[in-house]
């Protein structure tokens, strides 16, 4: 079952889909179309998370997006980030790395992943200079609306409380305006340093696809899109508001409760 809605000007799709298979190979109808269309004049500047989000890409590394997707104008960035080394079992780099990056064939001089052997605090600002200087360069795009940096798509995933990214609902950088990144040194589940995009950032971004699956997901599901959707006291999830569209793509575990 798939809803269409608007609201405030931006486009928001949801996709019931049957099973994590099927939110699999509809995530990868869905990029690879995004991807012919902004190849097609330029570069396609995609966010990826951690979590189950990379598996769920697996069909692009299979026939036939391997071989008619132009990888080469792909530029790879994170939307969060563990402060521990690149090759450390808990970096979304190398989680991204070992189940996606290394099947397609994206220049290692178009991915970006964080400055090693830095502290929190100076890991999310280098990134966030990295992003400007990028801007600054044309090599990104800047939303003419906030004047952070506009990114053609960003895949996310949710947390089974609505976290996303590093953002979480206790802790007070999910009401972040001015910075693009910012960093947490007390996550809920280790390790506790991190670095994330802010929801401005976020926000700022053409397109956000939401990959949800599994029942765990659920109850944040429900009060994310159900009728009862807390308003007072949103969840991050909540808060995802691109400038053009919002896609989620769901599983039916993971809209049980709605």
């Amino acid at each position: 079952m798939n809803i269409t809605c608007s609201h405030k000007m931006v486009l928001t799709e949801v996709h019931k889909l049957e099973s994590e298979e099927d939110v699999a190979v509809a995530l990868a109808s869905y990029i690879y179309k995004l991807s012919g269309k902004f190849t097609a004049s330029g570069t396609f500047s995609v966010v990826l998370s951690g979590g189950t989000l990379i598996n769920t890409l697996r069909k692009l590394t299979e026939h036939p997006y391997v071989s008619s997707i132009r990888w080469s104008k792909w530029l790879i960035f994170f939307l969060d980030e563990r402060v521990v080394p690149l090759d450390h079992p808990d970096s979304n780099f190398k989680l991204a790395y070992d189940g996606f990056l290394s099947k397609v064939p994206i220049p290692e001089s178009n991915i970006y992943p964080i400055k090693e052997n830095l502290s929190p605090e100076e890991a999310a600002d280098e990134y966030e200079q990295r992003l400007k200087h990028l801007v600054t360069k044309n090599k990104l795009k800047a939303s003419p609306a906030t004047g952070f940096a506009k990114f053609d798509l960003m895949l996310v995933g949710m947390g089974p409380e609505g976290h996303v990214a590093s953002l979480f609902c206790w802790h007070f950088q999910r009401f972040e305006k001015k910075k693009w990144v910012t960093f947490i040194t007390d996550s809920p589940k280790p390790p506790p340093n991190r670095i994330t995009f802010t929801l401005p950032l976020i926000n700022s971004a053409s397109h956000v696809a939401m990959a949800v699956t599994g029942e765990d997901a659920a109850d944040a599901v429900k009060m994310a899109l159900g009728k009862h959707a807390n308003d007072h006291y949103p969840l991050p999830v909540q808060k995802v508001s691109p400038e053009l569209s919002l896609t989620w793509f769901l599983d039916k575990e993971a809209t049980s409760e709605l």
